[in-house]
């Protein structure tokens, strides 16, 4: 992967307004959207929109329902292909205003905005397999031939989280409106900003209503939810929001897929190969983003014989993590987004101490007294804690990770599986049929060999959690089903009929 980046960030504040039925809109109030690497820097401010906007937004999207979900998934997707054309034109600009308004690094920001589109094209491939059908042939006791096709829902709600909200708004967007559904999309409050640009660049192109983006405090924002025009809500979050977003939906019998938060665990066997090609992927898929990311690496188990070469090897990348301002030449490792996280990552680290836990922290903080008190936390290792502390069992969300030895494969499962959550794990393994046997164990809905984390996702396969980590599967075919449902058209067949 290539990419030139243009060194200059844009302009502050960057203004957006809301895209409802066709047309920009402002409102009579705004969201500040703050920069978590500088404080009291205003990246800018987004539309905040009232009850009665969203309820305008809903109304535009039902009213364009009928005509948009009329045409054939292959009509759709030839208009989806020509809205998207041109999308990577402002991309340096938006990955500019994302690093600002989430404090990631600016290349992160940029593949954010390319994986959006790269899930764009990959759901327009589906086309030809939208609105295929099965048909049923009579059989003894049943006189009928029955058609079972596929039909769209509805109006469908997408709200994205912080930290991958244009790349995760990829994942079920394009999957809504290819199945014939027409959307509304919510973007964070926190990181608005990009987003927001990128979605209605996209429903310009497109005919009035089908897509709209509306910004805003949450608690303005329920009807987005709790409407009975709401056929389905995806959301990105975590577990606690996904459980109010499903308390609110049940209201109206809405659907939801929700895409919750992670606790994946990597299992490095003692027979993994552990070069510096598999250390450096093992290093980015706990630290990328600064740890923030739902996909991300949150437990090590290591075989007892392999685990100094694992500290070891984490260790000499950490020594070379630059932190720093986003957008800065030369930083690795960005901010947390809130102060509010940093607090928590901070309050694990010191809770692993305390225990006794070998605790090891790297890197310095920035020296820049306009970065003096951002949101820049030390990455640490934690290795062999007490299986029960919150550094183990919680989603740390951030640059730390436990790293906890096992004796035996079975050791080494139980406790892989010993967690609320199931969204991702690894298995390292110079033997892959060795990998495939423990992958096979693993209580969760995507498993890598040798790899793990966002960088190495199948965009083709469908994606999503087991236990707390959500209901419902994003991406390829299985994520347009979700946002489908079936009809079946039955037609009494004579002479089966006869013959009965």
């Amino acid at each position: 992967m290539t990419e030139t980046l243009d060194p200059a960030a844009p302009a502050a504040p960057v203004t957006t307004g809301l895209y409802i039925g066709g047309a920009e809109r402002r409102a009579a109030a705004t969201l500040e959207v703050a920069d978590p690497g500088k404080p009291g820097t205003v990246v800018g401010h987004a539309a905040a929109a009232s009850a009665a906007d969203v309820d305008d937004a809903i109304a535009a999207a039902k009213a364009a329902y009928p005509a948009w979900s009329a045409l054939g998934a292959a009509e759709r997707a030839e208009r989806m292909r020509s809205a998207i054309e041109g999308i990577a034109e402002a991309r340096d600009e938006d990955a500019a205003i994302l690093s600002q308004e989430n404090g990631k690094i600016r290349l992160e920001a940029w593949v954010d905005s390319l994986v959006f589109e790269i899930r764009w094209n990959l759901a327009l491939a589906l086309a030809d397999q939208v609105d295929a059908a099965t048909v049923l042939a009579p059989a003894p006791g049943i006189p009928v031939t029955t058609t079972v096709a596929y039909q769209p829902l509805g109006v469908v709600t997408v709200i994205v989280p912080f930290n991958w909200p244009i790349a995760i708004l990829g994942a079920s967007l394009p999957h809504a409106l290819l199945a014939g559904n027409t959307a509304i999309v919510k973007p964070p409050p926190t990181t608005p900003l990009a987003t927001t640009r990128v979605v209605q660049r996209i429903a310009e192109k497109l005919p009035p209503g089908v897509l709209n983006v509306v910004t805003g405090k949450d608690a303005d924002m329920s009807a987005l939810i709790t409407s009975p025009d709401i056929a389905k809500v995806c959301f990105t979050g975590s577990v606690a929001g996904g459980k109010k977003i499903m308390e609110m939906a049940s209201g109206s019998l809405t659907r939801v897929t929700l895409e919750l938060g992670g606790n994946d665990p990597a299992v490095i066997l003692e027979d993994a190969t552990l070069d510096d090609a598999e250390l450096d992927r093992l290093y980015a898929a706990i630290f990328d983003t600064t740890g923030q990311i739902c996909m991300n690496a949150k437990r090590v188990y290591v075989h007892r014989s392999r685990l100094d070469d694992v500290v070891a090897g984490l260790a000499a990348r950490l020594e070379k993590a630059v932190i720093g301002y986003g957008l800065d030449e030369g930083t690795t490792m960005g901010p947390l987004h809130s102060p509010v996280q940093k607090a928590f990552v901070a309050e694990l680290i010191e809770e692993a101490k305390a225990s006794g836990a070998d605790v090891r922290e790297f890197g310095t903080l920035p020296a820049d007294p306009e970065l003096s008190g951002g949101n820049f936390l030390r990455p640490a290792l934690v290795v062999d804690p007490d299986p029960a502390l919150r550094v183990v069992t919680h989603e740390q969300f951030g640059p730390v990770i436990p790293i906890l030895p096992f004796d035996t494969e079975e050791e080494a499962v139980r406790a892989a599986n010993d967690t609320w959550a199931g969204l991702c794990g690894s298995v390292w393994s110079a033997d892959p049929a060795h990998a495939d046997r423990i992958a096979r164990q693993l209580v969760c809905g995507y498993v890598w060999v040798n790899d793990h984390g966002a960088t190495r996702l199948d965009l083709r396969a469908p994606f999503g959690g087991m236990k707390q980590s959500g209901l419902g599967r994003e991406q390829g075919i299985e994520g347009v089903r979700a946002l489908q449902d079936t009809r079946s058209v039955a037609h009494l067949d004579p002479d089966a009929l006869a013959a009965g």
